[in-house]
């Protein structure tokens, strides 16, 4: 019995450690992709035509404020008032009556100075692989700037560059890890699926639709 034990728990350690390398090697997987495009002070942003910016609730389930939020609209405002982008793409959930990822997102970055015809809002971006996509196939961008924080925009350049857009990252000020270890521990498995999805399962988004033009004048 005991000799069962200990292959049992061989086998299962084995399988976590195995694990714990496929999920590290999909995270430096997503990161070597990003290396050197993502910057955290405006002044070294390329240009480009569009910002999109990676959607975000403005408030958690419980109604506290989430931290994400704020920064991540700070970084989009400031990267248009710098003219490093013509236009914002905001782009996030809106799937249940409710809850409206975009409009949040145009508000605030309109009472933060941004012209509101200059911000297109993206309201089937249900997940990061829905808003990388959509930003080609729908409003018609082969150059972006995706704003979030930098965890986010590496995963958005991995994408990017697997569907063939040349894509660099705006980073908003980070949360400390430790309020919010739940989004760290998520962020890891969502660099697994973004590498399945590309490598794997070949997943499209939820939708696509009629092109949006974006207005860059």
């Amino acid at each position: 019995m005991k000799t069962i034990l200990k292959h049992r728990w061989a086998r299962l350690a084995i399988l976590a450690v195995a694990g714990l390398g496929f999920v590290s090697g999909c995270e430096w997987w997503v990161w070597r992709s990003a290396e050197g495009r993502c910057f955290d002070a405006v002044e070294g942003v390329p240009e480009a035509p569009v910002a999109v910016v990676l959607g975000t609730s403005a408030r958690l389930a419980d109604g506290r404020a989430n931290l994400f939020f704020l920064p991540r609209m700070e970084a989009a405002a400031a990267l248009f008032k710098a003219g490093r982008v013509k236009a914002l793409i905001v782009s996030g959930d809106n799937g249940t009556q409710g809850y409206d990822e975009p409009t949040d997102m145009k508000r605030v970055l309109m009472q933060m100075g941004v012209p509101a015809e200059k911000v297109v809002c993206d309201y089937a971006g249900f997940r990061t692989l829905d808003s990388v996509v959509r930003a080609k196939e729908v409003f018609g961008q082969q150059r972006v700037i995706f704003v979030s924080q930098r965890f986010h925009n590496e995963r958005a350049i991995y994408l990017a560059q697997a569907f063939g857009i040349e894509a660099h990252g705006m980073d908003a000020k980070d949360v400390p890890v430790v309020l919010s270890v739940k989004t760290f521990l998520r962020e890891k498995l969502a660099c697994v699926k973004a590498v399945l999805d590309v490598t794997v399962l070949s997943t499209k988004p939820r939708f696509l639709g009629e092109k949006v033009s974006v207005p860059l004048e």
